[in-house]
């Protein structure tokens, strides 16, 4: 791979440590796929946050950089509400490592908003044809697919380095080559709200980690297409998908030709929903936007929950919108910032959650030993609300 002369001395330690490990990171990885040179980043999204997922190794290795990032870059949900998380039931260790670790990311100059979905609190960060660095599954997808952006999935290493550094390496989704779809996914009938969450689960098993163009007989939200790549994301590991006539890049491959042809019908969306009796209700994985906040308000208006249950947003959108939060807490529900169902150990004391999202369907029983329903959101709501 290509360096400029001044990524070569940064390469052999002439900014110091830290620089030189961010470029030999950033390198190491050019090698291995084939990159030709390092392209500059509008921004950074970093994983590796909450305690529970990097432990004491990962507070080590991030408490020991030196410097400042150069792009801006926004942390990833960490392990609790910072300042409920004894309303959440984090002991008082983890919420001082928790910390530890938040401010070493904030010695370097990175934000500390702490969320998956950066789009619905910053416009900034990222437009389409940008190259990025960002790390979270769903905010990669939706920056690829919905906003137009250039991103591979970033580890949480490798992110830093390249806000430290501006830049990453030129490989993967950065090409417009690795853009093209190769299965066409067929979807029929109409679909709502939960239903491209329940579609993302099916389709993201079936698709792996090729490039899926959908054509929909229904036209999606951005919250529903933010659904619905989370979802891919999880139980695949699809990056980028198309949507017919929605998404920004599709109109580029109306006529491509597929490796690939797949249907999915109604019956098999259906059949990812299931009922039950949970012990905790929990929405907002990816992070609530306004428009959801707003429902849930509707929904709840007049009702008191008799179950835990949770709505997960960033910081921002809560403090920016007291109304719809008074509102949704007066039934006692609960809206956490900084963190989410998935990364918290919060959520290990419970032993069935219900949600409206396919991405926290499939990684709740894995990452958090806790059995998953799936339902609409309507229906989590009477789930929360049931004598």
């Amino acid at each position: 791979m290509h360096l400029t002369p001044e990524e070569e001395k940064i390469f052999n330690g002439e900014r110091g440590a830290t620089y030189q490990k961010a470029m030999e990171i950033l390198t190491a990885l050019g090698d291995i796929y084939g990159a030709d040179r390092l392209v500059p980043i509008r921004s950074a999204q970093i994983a590796g946050v909450s305690y529970k997922t990097i432990g004491d190794a990962g507070l080590e290795w991030i408490s020991g950089l030196e410097g400042k990032v150069v792009v801006p870059s926004i942390l990833n949900p960490a392990g609790m509400d910072r300042e409920c998380w004894q309303e959440m039931g984090i002991d008082r260790d983890f919420a001082d490592k928790q910390e530890e670790i938040i401010r070493a990311y904030e010695s370097l100059g990175v934000r500390t908003e702490c969320t998956c979905t950066p789009y619905h609190i910053f416009d900034t960060l990222a437009g389409i044809g940008d190259h990025l660095a960002w790390s979270e599954s769903s905010a990669v997808s939706y920056a690829n697919s919905v906003i137009g952006a250039r991103t591979n999935r970033e580890g949480g290493p490798s992110a830093i380095s390249a806000a430290l550094l501006g830049k990453t390496a030129n490989f993967g989704f950065h090409l417009d080559e690795n853009r093209v779809p190769t299965v066409l996914t067929r979807v029929k009938g109409k679909l709502r709200d939960s239903d491209y969450g329940a579609l993302g689960y099916i389709a993201g098993e079936m698709v792996g980690d090729r490039v899926p163009y959908f054509r929909l007989d229904s036209i999606p939200s951005k919250d529903e297409l933010k659904y619905l790549g989370a979802a891919m994301a999880a139980s695949g590991a699809v990056a980028l998908y198309h949507v017919e006539d929605v998404t920004p890049e599709a109109g580029k491959y109306s006529d491509f030709v597929p490796d690939e042809i797949i249907t999915i019908g109604e019956k098999e969306v259906k059949d990812v929903y299931s009922s039950g009796e949970p012990d905790l209700i929990a929405f907002g994985c990816p992070h609530s936007s306004v428009p959801e906040l707003e429902r849930l308000a509707l929904l709840l208006d007049g009702k008191s929950v008799k179950r835990e249950t949770w709505i997960c947003t960033s910081r921002a959108v809560k403090e920016n919108n007291p109304g719809l939060v008074r509102r949704i807490e007066k039934s006692g529900a609960k809206v956490f910032c900084d963190t989410c169902m998935v990364v918290s150990p919060a959520s290990e004391r419970f032993s069935c959650m219900m949600v409206n999202s396919g991405k926290a369907h499939k990684y709740v029983p894995n990452l958090c030993g806790v059995r998953s329903i799936m339902a609409k959101t309507e229906e989590c709501v009477e789930a929360a609300v049931r004598e």
